[in-house]
């Protein structure tokens, strides 16, 4: 099993051209004999609260962030990210996922 424990950054993506925010992760990869990846991390830093508004936010609009390791400039792996209340960070990859997300604003 190859393992990879460092640093990471998630990229949230509102379309191809347009990045809305990044966060820094300490993430542990575990890859296993067939290819298949598992992904725990936190936060890099802690959040203030407006750091912690806009991350709750694009959770509840879109889990899905793009993630990047040190030396690549924008990642290629798609990941699905579960926060628990103890603030770890789950993260599976998300190779069918197309970007497509419906959203509903309650404006009132």
């Amino acid at each position: 099993m190859d393992r990879f424990v460092g640093q990471g950054r998630l990229e949230w993506w509102a379309n191809q051209s347009i990045c809305l925010e990044v966060y820094d992760i300490d993430i542990t990869v575990a890859v296993d004999a067939v290819g298949q990846w598992r992904a725990t991390g936190r936060h890099a830093n802690v959040l203030d609260a407006i750091q912690r508004e806009g991350w709750d936010f694009l959770m509840e609009m879109d889990p899905h962030f793009s993630i990047t390791f040190p030396g690549e400039d924008r990642g290629e792996i798609m990941v699905r990210v579960v926060e628990t209340g103890d603030g770890t960070l789950t993260l599976t990859e998300a190779p069918n996922w197309d970007g497509s997300v419906n959203v509903t604003f309650d404006l009132t």
